[in-house]
Protein backbone atom coordinates (compact mmCIF):
# COMPACT_ATOMS: atom_id res chain seq x y z
CA UNK A 1 0.00 0.00 0.00
CA UNK A 2 0.90 3.54 -0.83
CA UNK A 3 2.44 5.52 2.53
CA UNK A 4 0.31 8.55 3.34
CA UNK A 5 2.92 10.99 1.77
CA UNK A 6 2.28 9.35 -1.93
CA UNK A 7 -2.10 8.67 -0.56
CA UNK A 8 -1.67 12.67 -0.30
CA UNK A 9 0.53 14.03 -3.27
CA UNK A 10 -1.95 11.33 -5.68
CA UNK A 11 -5.04 13.03 -4.31
CA UNK A 12 -2.97 16.36 -4.95
CA UNK A 13 -2.14 15.11 -8.78
CA UNK A 14 -5.63 14.01 -9.40
CA UNK A 15 -7.21 17.12 -8.11
CA UNK A 16 -5.10 18.71 -10.12
CA UNK A 17 -4.91 16.87 -13.07
CA UNK A 18 -8.92 16.76 -12.96
CA UNK A 19 -9.24 20.43 -12.79
CA UNK A 20 -6.79 20.57 -15.87
CA UNK A 21 -8.25 18.35 -18.15
CA UNK A 22 -12.05 20.23 -17.00
CA UNK A 23 -10.05 23.16 -18.12
CA UNK A 24 -9.27 21.63 -21.84
CA UNK A 25 -12.89 20.17 -22.28
CA UNK A 26 -15.06 23.65 -20.78
CA UNK A 27 -14.43 25.18 -24.67
CA UNK A 28 -15.69 21.69 -26.45
CA UNK A 29 -18.67 21.77 -24.36
CA UNK A 30 -20.04 25.36 -24.66
CA UNK A 31 -21.30 26.60 -28.12
CA UNK A 32 -18.81 27.15 -30.77
CA UNK A 33 -17.67 30.86 -30.70
CA UNK A 34 -19.43 31.82 -27.70
CA UNK A 35 -16.75 32.47 -25.71
CA UNK A 36 -14.83 35.20 -27.23
CA UNK A 37 -13.20 37.74 -25.12
CA UNK A 38 -12.62 37.15 -21.17
CA UNK A 39 -9.92 40.18 -20.40
CA UNK A 40 -10.28 41.36 -17.41
CA UNK A 41 -8.02 41.65 -13.93
CA UNK A 42 -6.98 38.70 -11.16
CA UNK A 43 -9.30 38.74 -8.06
CA UNK A 44 -12.00 40.63 -9.96
CA UNK A 45 -15.09 38.51 -11.61
CA UNK A 46 -15.01 40.81 -14.69
CA UNK A 47 -17.40 38.31 -16.71
CA UNK A 48 -20.03 37.74 -14.61
CA UNK A 49 -22.56 38.07 -17.81
CA UNK A 50 -21.01 35.65 -20.13
CA UNK A 51 -20.43 33.19 -17.15
CA UNK A 52 -23.67 32.55 -15.80
CA UNK A 53 -25.53 31.54 -18.94
CA UNK A 54 -22.77 28.61 -19.09
CA UNK A 55 -24.05 25.29 -17.59
CA UNK A 56 -22.14 23.15 -15.02
CA UNK A 57 -19.31 22.20 -14.64
CA UNK A 58 -18.28 25.02 -17.26
CA UNK A 59 -19.29 27.89 -15.71
CA UNK A 60 -17.16 26.95 -12.06
CA UNK A 61 -14.15 26.38 -14.11
CA UNK A 62 -14.74 29.77 -15.95
CA UNK A 63 -15.25 31.71 -12.98
CA UNK A 64 -12.25 30.36 -11.25
CA UNK A 65 -10.72 31.81 -14.29
CA UNK A 66 -12.30 34.97 -14.05
CA UNK A 67 -10.80 35.41 -10.29
CA UNK A 68 -7.65 33.95 -10.66
CA UNK A 69 -6.13 34.97 -14.53
CA UNK A 70 -6.55 38.20 -16.40
CA UNK A 71 -8.02 36.27 -19.49
CA UNK A 72 -6.55 38.66 -22.03
CA UNK A 73 -7.51 37.11 -25.18
CA UNK A 74 -5.07 38.25 -27.17
CA UNK A 75 -2.76 36.02 -24.37
CA UNK A 76 -4.98 33.05 -24.62
CA UNK A 77 -5.89 29.70 -26.18
CA UNK A 78 -9.13 29.10 -28.26
CA UNK A 79 -10.37 26.34 -28.84
CA UNK A 80 -13.45 24.98 -30.48
CA UNK A 81 -13.81 28.80 -31.28
CA UNK A 82 -13.94 29.72 -27.82
CA UNK A 83 -11.43 31.59 -25.33
CA UNK A 84 -9.78 28.82 -22.79
CA UNK A 85 -10.87 29.47 -19.11
CA UNK A 86 -7.41 30.78 -18.20
CA UNK A 87 -4.08 32.32 -20.45
CA UNK A 88 -1.76 30.19 -22.13
CA UNK A 89 0.96 30.73 -19.20
CA UNK A 90 -2.08 29.79 -16.62
CA UNK A 91 -2.99 27.19 -18.57
CA UNK A 92 0.74 25.73 -18.58
CA UNK A 93 0.65 26.07 -15.30
CA UNK A 94 -1.69 23.79 -14.16
CA UNK A 95 -0.36 21.63 -16.81
CA UNK A 96 3.17 22.11 -14.99
CA UNK A 97 1.60 21.63 -11.14
CA UNK A 98 -0.20 17.88 -12.40
CA UNK A 99 3.10 17.02 -14.53
CA UNK A 100 5.40 17.51 -11.34
CA UNK A 101 3.35 16.26 -8.77
CA UNK A 102 2.59 12.89 -11.11
CA UNK A 103 6.28 12.59 -11.56
CA UNK A 104 6.26 12.77 -7.35
CA UNK A 105 3.95 9.95 -6.80
CA UNK A 106 6.83 7.67 -8.09
CA UNK A 107 9.96 9.07 -7.51
CA UNK A 108 11.28 10.24 -4.23
CA UNK A 109 13.61 14.12 -4.62
CA UNK A 110 15.76 14.40 -1.52
CA UNK A 111 15.54 17.77 -0.28
CA UNK A 112 18.83 19.90 -0.46
CA UNK A 113 20.76 22.17 -1.89
CA UNK A 114 21.13 21.42 -5.49
CA UNK A 115 17.46 20.76 -5.34
CA UNK A 116 16.82 23.94 -3.87
CA UNK A 117 19.42 25.48 -6.92
CA UNK A 118 16.88 23.22 -9.77
CA UNK A 119 13.72 24.75 -8.49
CA UNK A 120 14.94 28.07 -8.07
CA UNK A 121 16.33 28.17 -11.71
CA UNK A 122 13.38 26.53 -12.90
CA UNK A 123 11.44 30.13 -12.16
CA UNK A 124 13.77 32.60 -13.80
CA UNK A 125 12.41 31.99 -17.07
CA UNK A 126 8.73 33.08 -16.20
CA UNK A 127 10.50 35.93 -13.56
CA UNK A 128 12.59 37.18 -16.81
CA UNK A 129 9.42 37.32 -19.47
CA UNK A 130 6.69 38.02 -16.67
CA UNK A 131 9.18 41.14 -15.34
CA UNK A 132 10.21 42.11 -18.58
CA UNK A 133 6.69 42.32 -20.12
CA UNK A 134 5.12 44.07 -16.93
CA UNK A 135 8.12 46.66 -17.33
CA UNK A 136 7.23 47.03 -21.22
CA UNK A 137 10.86 46.08 -22.55
CA UNK A 138 8.80 43.39 -24.74
CA UNK A 139 5.07 41.54 -25.67
CA UNK A 140 5.43 38.08 -25.42
CA UNK A 141 4.40 35.71 -27.55
CA UNK A 142 2.24 32.61 -26.15
CA UNK A 143 4.43 30.05 -27.10
CA UNK A 144 7.49 31.61 -24.38
CA UNK A 145 4.41 32.30 -21.90
CA UNK A 146 3.24 28.69 -22.08
CA UNK A 147 6.90 26.65 -22.01
CA UNK A 148 7.52 29.57 -19.22
CA UNK A 149 4.34 28.31 -17.02
CA UNK A 150 4.80 25.04 -17.93
CA UNK A 151 8.43 24.84 -16.21
CA UNK A 152 6.95 27.18 -13.67
CA UNK A 153 4.11 25.07 -12.92
CA UNK A 154 6.55 21.72 -13.29
CA UNK A 155 8.81 22.97 -10.52
CA UNK A 156 6.16 23.82 -8.18
CA UNK A 157 4.36 20.30 -8.41
CA UNK A 158 7.96 18.80 -7.45
CA UNK A 159 8.26 21.21 -5.04
CA UNK A 160 4.83 20.78 -3.45
CA UNK A 161 4.99 17.19 -3.76
CA UNK A 162 8.64 17.39 -1.80
CA UNK A 163 7.05 19.45 0.82
CA UNK A 164 4.35 16.81 1.51
CA UNK A 165 7.23 14.17 1.39
CA UNK A 166 9.34 16.14 3.80
CA UNK A 167 6.58 17.19 6.25
CA UNK A 168 4.99 13.40 7.00
CA UNK A 169 8.45 12.61 7.33
CA UNK A 170 8.82 14.66 10.06
CA UNK A 171 5.82 13.37 11.58
CA UNK A 172 6.93 9.81 12.03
Amino acid sequence: SFRKDKRIILLLFLAITTFFVLQLAAPFFLPQGNVIDLSGQVGVVDNEQQIKHMTSPWNIIYEIGDLMCHQKSERSFFINGNQMPFCSRCTAIWLGLATGLGIIVFVRIRLDGKFIVCLLLGLVPIGIDGIGQLLGFWESINTVRFISGLLAGFVCGIATGVIVQESCAIKK
